[in-house]
């Protein structure tokens, strides 16, 4: 660092220092427009790599987030009012394409827009995938850093396994062995018993077979019944921006962070003889008129599946033919921006109860509401401090199905589920009947979809393509998940209690049948990954080395889901902190000297 910069660095600190307000709501705000990290998005990874690289005392970190504060969000804080964020402002709402396999419907596309990303909105499932995942991660970019064996230290890295709320004991619940008890993001077991959980633990010991208990899904084997574990510490949400961008971590004098601010692109310069295109700068919207901050070490792209290469696209990196029809000028000719589009497929299916339980009245009596949520506010227990089901089973084909050998299985391995089953109070239904349900996620995709943009106005929503189902063996998942399902809900422990299922799929039986009711309701289980996949550093594929930098470029670095080259076998956030955690460390070892 020259004497001049070196003065600048120092006197930006001690101004840092000096100010009161670290979180700020425009970029005109900012003491200045140069900092070491520039970080676009301010979400799950993003909150991580804010988080760790700020421990480094000497650099100074600007995170830039789209959206709101997390902070005074009711809904966000309440684990059983997350469903209240999809479709809010704390949204992005987008929506997806028509989809040719789904009759041409469109889906809803939820992403958090608010400081935590999607770890403010989502449903709080802490599950890790199956060890497979990631060795296949390892396998096909060469990088042995990828696999679930070098991964495990971040696991506990960023996990604070704590009591549920109700403080039950959780002995034979979970294995300690495979947790970490001092990280940063606050993990439990289900803090309020349902009463339907003994009976499911009835039924599969009873049913045994493919759901036998496993006594922890984040093992590694995740295969069989288990217990949900979930981010929820003390009966609150904990997601990306309470747990790594705490006060403790916003007070430090080399963190700022800007809110409500639009990235419009990255832009390239020309340094020196570099042969490689140098990204260091990044443009924002304000008030309709563009400004432009600096890196002067790296510039991180932490936008998501569908922020980060719509970034990348209007910034003319991508398929440069498909650019110059938009009218955008190439800068980096990367093909694979924005392929590579991989999804989950969720469907639910519900059974008449025989109950009078109050807690299903939650959603549809407001006395009953507000007793519950009087409770949540002054010790945080009760239903409300639950997201959704308490048990998962997850689930194979039969290693001789015929639909294996016929279409090919897209699982990383054995280890790897192909399908998950949620199991579910879920209140009443219309006509006062009281439900116990199951959400049937397809977690094995051999689909493939895009994500593209319609112009080359940066404030056009991206053309979102997951293409939802439409290969034949995640069609064979989707049925046999109804299938599974029925079967464990018809075991002797539910004998009295579940008296019918509804007919919207009672009646479907028959392949076609069971197909048409799928495509009429599946809904996106919105794990968009893979859009700016990670690939072998000499792949002629890829957007990103196994280091995470861009490929041909010098300065810039993807960190989120979009690097995924394959989607995980569970829900996706606990690999986005893992994946950010690790390339903190990737950081930090580059330029700590």
């Amino acid at each position: 660092m020259s004497p001049i910069n070196y003065i600048s660095h120092l006197l930006l600190l001690l101004l840092a220092s000096v100010c009161s307000a670290k979180v700020f709501n425009s970029v005109g705000q900012l003491p200045t427009t140069e900092f070491d990290f520039v970080i676009v998005g301010g979400g799950t990874a993003g909150s991580v790599l804010a988080s760790r690289l700020t421990e480094v005392s000497n650099f100074t970190v600007l995170l830039i987030e789209a959206g709101p504060s997390n902070a005074n969000i009711l809904d966000s804080e309440v684990p059983f009012f997350w469903q209240n964020l999809q479709g809010s402002r704390y949204d992005w709402n987008f929506t997806s394409v028509a989809q040719p396999a789904l009759n041409n419907r469109t889906l809803a596309y939820a992403r958090g827009r608010v400081l935590g990303g999607s770890s403010s909105i989502n449903a709080m499932f802490y599950t890790r995938g199956s060890r497979d995942d990631y060795d296949r991660w390892a396998k096909v970019t060469g990088d042995k850093g990828w696999s679930w064996d070098s991964l495990f230290p971040y696991f506990l890295k960023h996990e604070r396994l704590t009591q549920p709320a109700d403080h039950h004991s959780i002995v034979g619940e979970y294995d300690p062995a495979v947790h970490g008890f001092n990280g940063m993001t606050f993990t439990s077991l289900p803090g309020f018993v349902q009463e339907i959980d003994p009976r499911v633990i009835q039924a599969s010991s009873g049913l045994g077979g493919p759901f036998q208990f496993n006594i922890d899904q984040n093992s590694g084997t995740p295969l069989g019944l288990t217990y949900f574990q979930g981010t929820i510490g003390n009966g609150t949400r904990s997601s990306a921006a309470t747990s790594y961008l705490g006060a403790n971590v916003v007070k430090r004098p080399n963190l700022f962070i800007v809110l409500d601010t639009f990235v419009t692109r990255i832009l390239p310069v020309t340094q020196g003889n570099s042969t490689k295109p140098v990204f260091n700068s990044v443009e924002v919207l304000v008030g309709g008129n563009t400004t432009v901050l600096h890196a002067k070490k790296e510039l991180i792209l932490s936008a998501g599946s569908i922020g980060t290469p719509h970034i990348l696209l209007h910034s003319g990196i991508g398929d440069s033919d498909e650019l110059k029809q938009l009218n955008i000028t190439p800068t980096l000719n990367l093909p694979s921006v924005g392929k590579n589009l991989t999804d989950h497929g969720l469907i639910d299916v519900s059974w008449v109860a025989n109950t009078t339980s109050i807690v299903d009245l939650i959603n549809t009596n407001a006395t009953v509401r507000a007793h519950f949520l009087e409770q949540w506010k002054e010790t945080g227990t009760g239903p409300l401090g639950n997201g959704f089901g308490n048990n998962i089973i997850w689930m194979r084909l039969p290693e001789n199905s015929t639909a294996i050998s016929e279409f090919g299985d897209p699982s990383a391995g054995v280890n790897s589920p192909q399908y998950e089953i949620v199991i579910a109070a879920l209140g009443t239904s219309s006509t006062g009947d009281h439900l116990v349900g199951v959400g049937n996620a397809i977690v094995s995709t051999a689909s493939r979809g895009t994500l593209s943009i319609p112009s080359n106005n940066p404030t056009d929503a991206p053309l979102i393509d997951s293409r939802l189902l439409s290969s034949e063996i995640e069609m064979v998942f989707a049925r046999e998940s109804i299938r599974s399902a029925r079967q464990f809900m018809a075991a002797q422990a539910w004998n009295g209690y579940i008296l019918n299922e509804l007919p919207a799929t009672a009646n479907a039986t028959t392949d076609d049948e069971l197909d048409a009711y799928i495509r009429e309701t599946v809904i996106s289980a919105w794990h968009p990954v893979g859009t700016a996949a990670m690939s072998a550093t000499d792949a002629g594929y890829g957007v990103v080395d196994p280091d995470l930098l861009v490929k041909g470029t010098t300065g810039l670095r993807i960190v989120d889901a979009s690097i995924m080259p394959f989607v995980i076998a569970g829900h996706t956030q606990t690999p986005v902190y893992v994946i950010a955690e690790r390339a903190a460390d990737m950081i930090k070892d580059t330029w700590v000297f």
